[in-house]
């Protein structure tokens, strides 16, 4: 992946992260509203951070476990975002369709990055 790449992903995840934070802000201080809250800060902001250590991972099988965690926040984080939307917990939940939307396109990008470092590995043997 060129540096321009990887900052632009890196920078996506912080954006993601940010706006994760701004939607757990929206949610009421109510005991629902609370619990997600603080699941959603929690997943929805660690992908950046372990984007942050799989550009130091010591190998490809290192590389290949942090991305793998990124992918599990994500999706925790999909999830979260579902359950806001499906109750609601805001008051205009189609605002929440777009994160949604950005959740699933990083999805996307991270499982396309371990397989395709998975197959890498398979052909070095």
């Amino acid at each position: 992946m060129d540096s321009s790449r990887k900052f632009d992903l890196e920078q996506r995840l912080i954006k993601f992260a940010v706006r994760m934070l701004e939607v757990s802000e929206l949610l009421p201080n109510s005991k629902a509203g609370s619990h997600i809250s603080g699941q959603l800060v929690r997943c929805g902001t660690s992908p950046a951070f372990n984007y942050g250590e799989a550009q130091a991972a010591e190998s490809h099988k290192d590389f290949i476990h942090k991305i793998g965690i990124v992918l599990k926040e994500l999706r925790e984080t999909g999830i979260c975002l579902k359950i806001i939307i499906n109750k609601p917990l805001v008051t205009n939940p189609e605002l929440i369709n777009n994160d949604l939307g950005e959740c699933n396109e990083l999805i996307a990008i991270f499982t396309k990055s371990v397989k395709t470092a998975k197959s890498t590995i398979n052909q070095k043997g």
